[in-house]
């Protein structure tokens, strides 16, 4: 194992125990990205290169905390349970985890809709991947998914609203010099 692989272990599961000793933090991150990301899209809006940014930012996060080989489990599983995704522990991680890429991506695309399809069509992708190769350590879950899908398309309504705002109210630009 790399050192580059250690650290970035560690990092996670820094991450891990930080949210489960304060369980406020996701349900206020939650609360935060519901009132921040649409006033991010409409900021954004009219700047495609740092939406670009940061979406490609935002979706690197995502792609590291679902696939990064968790090297805490010796074995990985399968949960196949529908249940609606509630502000719970858990939950409210898989919701944010998709909420805030599909903000920035539909943004700088301008698409939310098709962006949210996409994102529902990834995190299956994802929890398929998750299946079918064990030595990542990952566990797949359907509810995981479900959590992942409600992110996406909130993350497009925000989205959605915060291009709409723009639409009506630019967003100040720097003077020209």
């Amino acid at each position: 194992m790399t050192v580059r692989h250690r650290l970035t272990a560690r990092i996670l599961r820094v991450i891990s125990t930080v949210l489960a000793e304060h369980r406020w933090i996701e349900p206020t991150a939650f609360l935060v990205l519901l009132i921040v990301a649409p006033v991010a899209a409409w900021w954004l809006a009219d700047r495609p290169r740092p939406a670009r940014w940061l979406a490609a930012a935002a979706g690197a996060v995502a792609a590291g905390l679902t696939l990064w080989p968790d090297d805490r489990r010796a074995f990985s599983f399968c949960e196949v349970a529908w249940s609606v995704p509630i502000l719970s522990q858990g939950d409210v991680a898989n919701v944010i985890l998709f909420l805030a890429p599909v903000v920035l991506i539909a943004t700088a695309t301008r698409r939310p809709v098709l962006v949210a399809a996409l994102a529902i069509a990834v995190s299956a992708g994802v929890e398929l991947l998750q299946a079918l190769a064990p030595a990542l350590g990952r566990s797949c879950s359907t509810n995981d998914w479900l959590a992942n899908s409600v992110g996406a398309v909130l993350g497009a309504a925000l989205a959605w609203a915060g291009l709409r705002l723009a639409r009506e109210t630019p967003a100040p630009t720097a003077p020209s010099r």
